[in-house]
């Protein structure tokens, strides 16, 4: 299960009408996670780090475009407070 980075284009976040979704915030911790269905995001302040059960660490942060895969287990560690827009399909 492989967490995608991408760096979006406007046309991309106004034709998905990303503006439009929820927004999440959270401070600076540290906690398990489990993805039940996937998730998309796009990243508007923060850093976080995002390690996998096979010890691997995905580094995003504000301007990113993330998906989570449904069934992906993690470690959020979010190092500067995170604020982001969210989707689950």
């Amino acid at each position: 299960m492989e967490i995608k980075v991408e760096k979006p284009t406007e046309d991309f976040i106004e034709n998905r009408k990303i503006r439009s979704w929820p927004i999440w915030e959270k401070e600076v911790s540290k906690f398990d996670w489990h993805y039940d269905s996937t998730e998309e995001c796009l990243v508007l302040e923060g850093h976080v780090i995002v390690e996998t059960p096979d010890g691997k660490k995905v580094e995003f942060g504000a301007g990113d475009f993330v998906t989570f895969p449904q069934g992906l287990s993690c470690v959020w560690e979010i190092k500067e407070p995170i604020r982001k827009h969210y989707n689950f399909l």
